[in-house]
């Protein structure tokens, strides 16, 4: 459904209107493609034109059709069968500033509710604004799947499956934010370039500090995804040394537990064997055999084998 919002520099935050104005903002949640004829219409555009802001597996891009430019961008979300990143279609059109969403967006409700200095007559500046809070949610994700990485090297003596699937999900997680980061990266560089959009100086600036930010959210998931592939190695080690050792006790066991089978093995067979005819015959054998484990226990104890 559409949603109109409107807001000028004095209000506070934006405000919901019944039906669109001028200069109004109009966000689609959870879009499917009943809501796209009407919109089309009010930008001038064909409905098909707007088909790929419904694709939740859209990559970050620029293009312009007719009079509207169209910003595609990824944030960050709650796991979706393995999505951990979500579309966001940016619409510039000289009279609305859109945006379309194919899930329940957080994060548009949450710019929509914070209070700014914003206008939605200022579609650069909004822009900004909104890539700015994309960016910045990208920071807030990646600093928290950092934090479960450092919880797992603490943890890091005592591994199990499950710290594997842990760190295999968090290794996902950064490589689909980097896979969103790096293309905004682009879609900034576009923009900057003026093609898409009036600048002005005070815009430049802005877009600068975007890409800094945007660049040092993509070196902190670098540095967190390389941390994931050395805490996977040191698994890799304490996991081959952890079955090194096992193979090594069970080893020592089997031999340990050969002794008596093969002595009795011997004293199984129908033939004359010594101290058959000593009515103590069975304790010496006994005495024998518990000697000879001692002995094999001290030694593989001396080898570090058990």
């Amino acid at each position: 459904m559409l949603r109109y919002y409107f807001k000028t520099s004095d209000d506070i935050c934006f405000v919901s209107l019944n039906e669109p104005q001028e200069g109004c903002w109009i966000h689609i949640d959870e879009a499917s493609g009943e809501d796209l004829p009407p919109l089309a219409q009010l930008l001038n555009l064909e409905p098909i034109e707007l088909n790929d802001c419904l694709d939740k597996f859209e990559l970050p891009r620029v293009e312009r059709t007719h009079n509207t430019v169209l910003i595609y961008t990824r944030y960050p979300k709650e796991a979706e069968i393995g999505l951990y990143t979500a579309t966001l279609t940016i619409l510039l059109n000289p009279n609305y500033t859109v945006t379309i969403t194919p899930h329940k967006s957080d994060l548009m409700y949450q710019f929509f509710s914070q209070t700014s200095k914003l206008s939605s007559l200022q579609q650069t500046e909004s822009l900004i604004a909104l890539l700015f809070k994309i960016t910045q949610e990208f920071t807030a994700h990646i600093r928290r799947v950092r934090n479960n990485v450092l919880h797992q090297e603490k943890e890091m003596i005592s591994v199990d499956s499950e710290d594997i699937t842990a760190l295999t999900k968090n290794e996902e997680i950064l490589n689909q934010y980097m896979s969103g980061l790096a293309p905004l990266r682009t879609v900034l560089d576009d923009v900057t370039s003026g093609r898409y959009a009036t600048l002005y100086e005070k815009d430049q600036e802005m877009i600068k500090d975007l890409l800094n930010a945007v660049r040092q959210s993509e070196d902190v998931c670098g540095v967190n995804l390389k941390s994931i592939r050395s805490l996977r190695d040191s698994y890799q080690i304490i996991f081959t040394n952890n079955l090194h050792k096992t193979i090594k006790l069970l080893t020592a066991l089997t031999i340990l537990f050969n002794i008596p089978t093969i002595i009795a093995s011997l004293y199984g067979m129908n033939i004359e064997l010594p101290f058959a005819q000593r009515p103590l015959a069975f304790l010496y054998i006994i005495g024998a055999t518990s000697i000879t484990i001692l002995a094999a226990v001290l030694y593989f104890q001396r080898k570090h084998w058990l």
